[in-house]
């Protein structure tokens, strides 16, 4: 078992996520305010939302995260990089790139290797975090892609980008035993599949650094009932002589 010692140190290893493309304002605004109850890691937000969680979470110590070439990657590198520039102006504390799948699956290493550390550059010391989307890869290309990704600065794989079916927890474990043994210096942020504490656990111990989940409130809201606010009333204890 992971030894998580309470739901502080558990909403640490999280980054409340909501990249819901129909959000109103509104319901942003509701999101961020549950995000500020708990010491999450980070939000992760889309580009539209970067400034109003900046300045609605400036109080607190959880990050601004969001995304680029998002959800499907293959828009070109200018682009990628052009998102980059605007997002890191509006003052984003992490990012994460969908890479192209079409570049991995024709075995274009050199040019997703080129693209990310293109954009790892205009981040600098802030983390960037490699999307690989791997429901559409087998393990050959996820060891593959790996590798790429390490070597060309990243700092993060992430496993998903939650528009795909997530994945059981007997794949996360495989996913991160793949990670871990082709690129052992790269951290691992999961997606999908993570819809309860237990599950949470479970990836934590199998070596996962971060968890990404729309579901991170209920998760540590959960934990923080059962092994925090749990009352009980203890019986008095009679002891008598032999």
């Amino acid at each position: 078992m992971y030894n998580i010692k309470n739901s502080k140190e558990l909403a640490g290893y999280i980054n409340y996520t909501n990249l819901n493309n129909i959000i109103t304002e509104d319901e942003m605004k509701e999101f961020l305010e549950k995000a500020k109850e708990t010491s999450f890691n980070s939000v992760v937000v889309s580009p539209t939302y970067v400034s109003l969680a900046k300045e609605t979470l400036n109080d607190t110590d959880i990050k601004v995260g969001s995304v680029v070439g998002f959800p499907l990657g293959f828009e070109d590198t200018e682009s990628k990089i052009a998102e980059t520039k605007t997002l890191v102006d509006k003052g984003v504390d992490e990012l994460e790139v969908v890479i192209n799948l079409s570049h991995l699956k024709d075995k274009k290493y050199d040019l997703i290797g080129k693209e990310i550390e293109e954009i790892k550059n205009i981040m600098g010391d802030k983390p960037l975090k490699v999307n690989i989307e791997v429901k559409a890869l087998d393990d050959s290309e996820k060891s593959a892609v790996v590798q790429v990704a390490e070597k060309a600065g990243a700092d993060f794989v992430k496993t998903s980008t939650g528009f795909v079916a997530p994945c059981h927890i007997y794949e996360i474990v495989n996913d991160i035993n793949i990670f871990q043994k082709y690129a052992p210096k790269i951290k691992i942020e999961i997606f999908g599949g993570v819809d309860s504490y237990k599950i949470a656990n479970q990836v934590l111990t199998a070596g996962a650094d971060k968890i990404s989940s729309n579901n991170g409130y209920e998760i540590v809201k959960t934990y923080k009932d059962l092994r925090e606010n749990t009352q009980v009333k203890p019986k008095p204890i009679t002891l008598t002589k032999k």
